[in-house]
């Protein structure tokens, strides 16, 4: 299969390009290379060192013996867009190339638009570039379970059974996202749905949970993905081991009673691979819930903490003051049976990948603590309240 992978120098995109090649599919990739500017502008850095596209390009080939083809390319430049895919002509397409953190989008206004321009026109571009030059391509496109929120009910994969006034009828499930950067990704799910039922594109939807863990192959550094730790860009799990692999206190906000839906790293090469080698068909716009277990962020923290205490490192658990407006006490249950109906069996068990982690990240221990200050959040969402008691202050 050729697979076109937008974000390939990605924590998801660099390890997906090396499992499918390894698996025998053809690969090309773009990327604009954001994702290291906008850490760096963070004042932070990967806690893996990660090498430079170019020597990832060759690590890859020495490593393969095929070549990635790639281009440096932002996905709103559509012009360039479209001849790539046409010269690359993919069977499919995987679309991981959007600002994926919450907090970025909660700064200010400049990122909050920065982040919905980039992700939704990018988005509309791909679709607008596949309907023109690749519309057999199956496209899967990378969502996130936040854009359900965490309604007081079960949560289907994208679409329930609704009836009202005696009439009956299949709708997608309610989204109620909790940052611009969700809510940009609920604008993409419908743009992408509408696409699929206007030109008959075969569309998979992942929902993925929170993953974590490392990609550190040990026959060669430059086949590393990156490991980010900062509040804005470190997802939950790969914070909490940097700080205790740094010594610092591992930090849950607020009660830490928010349940999450997560999987390693490892699974969600599974996911994808799964999703990609059995295609949607063409006109068919599904959804996937791609998630293994359902923790809370508190739980999370102990997991942790029992990770690095086995590995002989003193760990301790110390909140914080919860940065985001959201439920901390919820009901969370979503469905995920689409996946393991196509054979997704999850690897290792969480307090194994923790583990691995930890001991990815101890010979880089020095390089986390110089860059420690970027742990703590900063960032914090405007509560509801205080901006009804502003507007009750004015004249």
């Amino acid at each position: 299969m050729r697979v076109f992978i937008a974000g390939v120098d990605g924590y998801l995109g660099w390890p997906l390009a090396q499992h499918l090649s390894a698996r025998g599919h053809e690969i090309a990739g773009v990327d604009a290379m954001l994702r290291r500017a906008w850490v760096a502008e963070r004042g932070s850095v990967s806690a893996v060192p990660i090498a430079s596209i170019g020597e990832r390009l060759a690590a890859f080939r020495d490593a393969s013996g095929a070549s990635l083809s790639f281009t440096h390319l932002d996905l709103r430049d559509q012009p360039k867009l479209g001849e790539t895919l046409a010269a690359f002509a993919p069977d499919a397409v995987v679309h991981l190339a959007e600002c994926p953190s919450a907090p970025y989008s909660m700064i200010d206004f400049e990122h909050a638009d920065f982040v919905q321009t980039n992700n939704v026109s990018g988005t509309l571009g791909l679709l607008f570039a596949m309907r023109e030059h690749c519309p057999d391509a199956h496209l899967v496109k990378l969502g996130t379970m936040g854009e359900y929120g965490t309604p007081d009910m079960d949560i289907p994969e994208g679409f329930f059974e609704v009836e009202f006034r005696g009439r009956r009828d299949r709708l997608p499930f309610p989204r109620q996202a909790g940052s611009w950067y969700h809510w940009s990704k609920v604008f993409d799910s419908q743009n992408v749905s509408f696409a699929c039922r206007l030109w008959g594109l075969a569309v998979t939807d992942v929902m993925q949970g929170i993953v974590y863990g490392s990609w550190c192959p040990p026959s060669d550094p430059r086949l590393s993905s990156r490991l980010d730790f900062d509040e804005a860009f470190g997802t939950s799990v790969n914070r909490f081991c940097c700080q205790a692999v740094i010594g610092h206190p591992i930090t849950p906000y607020g009660s830490g009673t928010q349940s999450r839906g997560l999987l390693s790293l490892a699974d969600s090469m599974q996911c994808l691979t799964l999703a990609l080698e059995h295609p949607a068909a063409p006109g068919e716009y599904r959804v996937f819930n791609q998630l293994r277990d359902v923790v809370s962020i508190g739980r999370l923290a102990e997991l942790v903490r029992d990770a690095a205490r086995a590995l002989g490192i003193s760990a301790r658990i110390a909140p914080v003051d919860n940065p985001r407006a959201e439920a901390e006490a919820h009901h969370y249950n979503p469905d995920s049976n689409k996946l393991r109906e196509l054979g997704f069996r999850p690897s290792a068990p969480i307090d194994v990948e923790l583990r691995r982690m930890i001991d990815d990240l101890v010979p880089h221990t020095d390089r986390v603590r110089a860059h420690a200050h970027r742990l703590p959040p900063t960032v914090r969402w405007e509560p509801a309240a205080a901006c009804t008691a502003s507007a009750a202050e004015e004249p």
